[in-house]
């Protein structure tokens, strides 16, 4: 029952704060750069969502990326790395990008459509498996120019999955407002936050862009305004979920019970991401719309990236 998850208490350190919308924080192979979204910027009006790269040392912000195609700029919001340094970025108005880790400026829009032909739609989180498909989750209506639209209400929220061999596969939509989203260690299980709802669902993974047997996974505490955002697991297994709006991370077992709370000093945590194999998890939240760390009690799974590539 929600009533017996044990209360975590850490001592969070703030890295950064004033970073509107802070959100997709991400680190490349080994923990060399840490990167994060700002996707609240707007100029004149227009959505001009920022990518960042922050020295962790230093807590310097350095502006990374300003994402548009054509006069519409972007609504950046989820990160992800691969194995060969680029930074894959979910976007609510542009889709799915790549950012050049290592030279300032350089990124792609992957994908207009997608495997049906539909428009594609604007995309919120992302997350590898351990074979390069990346799962996506695409809250929003059709990427711009078509008019900003997000599935808060109505259930037009979609999930996708990218192939390493650049096909973009839409898997299924009638989510209101589909976030966060995470595999498991085994490929076996996708998790998908449907935020208004306060719902984790789960399906089986049957390959790639293949999935199957859609169940509610987990509900998550609380009457408040909000729900499920980013996530993450830790080496055990468990699922460390930003409930934006309740003050926690809650915790899932692999079984989906809510087992801990972990006690924030910021109302609305946004995204959560380890430090490669460390027990360091970086938070972002909307409060101070800043970037926070603390000590969890494992190491988090290994991310894609870090994960050494199967001998073939």
């Amino acid at each position: 029952m929600h009533s017996m998850a044990e209360i975590f208490s850490p001592v969070f350190t703030k890295v950064a704060s004033g970073l509107a919308g802070a959100e997709g924080p991400v680190f490349t192979a080994g923990g060399a750069k840490f990167f994060m979204v700002a996707p609240e910027i707007e100029v004149n009006g227009r959505p001009a969502g920022e990518v960042l790269h922050l020295d962790l040392a230093s807590k310097s912000v350095d502006r990374w990326c300003l994402p548009a195609s054509k006069e519409y700029g972007g609504i950046p919001a989820g990160c992800q790395c691969d194995r060969d340094g680029n930074i894959w970025i979910a976007d609510m108005r542009l889709g799915l990008l790549k950012v050049n880790s290592e030279e300032k400026d350089q990124f792609a829009q992957m994908a207009l459509v997608d495997s049906t032909g539909r428009t594609m739609q604007g995309c919120n989180d992302l997350a590898f498996d351990s074979t390069g498909n990346l799962w996506i989750t695409a809250p929003a209506g059709e990427i711009a120019p078509a008019e900003y639209k997000r599935s808060m209400e109505e259930g037009f929220g979609s999930i996708y999955c990218y192939t390493p061999s650049g096909d973009m596969l839409f898997l299924e939509t009638g989510y209101r407002f589909s976030n966060g989203i995470a595999v498991t260690k085994d490929d076996k299980t996708l998790i998908v936050a449907e935020t208004p709802t306060k719902s984790l669902w789960a399906y089986d993974i049957q390959g790639p862009g293949k999935i199957a047997n859609k169940r509610l996974w987990a509900k998550l505490p609380g009457d408040h305004e909000g729900g499920p955002d980013g996530m993450d697991f830790d080496e055990l297994g468990r699922l460390l979920v930003a409930n934006w709006g309740s003050s926690h991370l809650d915790v899932f077992s692999p079984a989906g019970e809510l087992v801990k709370r972990v006690k924030c000093p910021f109302t609305n945590p946004s995204n959560v991401h380890f430090c490669p194999d460390s027990r360091t998890v970086y938070v972002t939240e909307h409060e101070f719309h800043g970037v926070w760390r603390f000590d969890w009690e494992c190491r988090g799974q290994a991310q894609y990236c870090d994960q050494k590539k199967e001998a073939s």
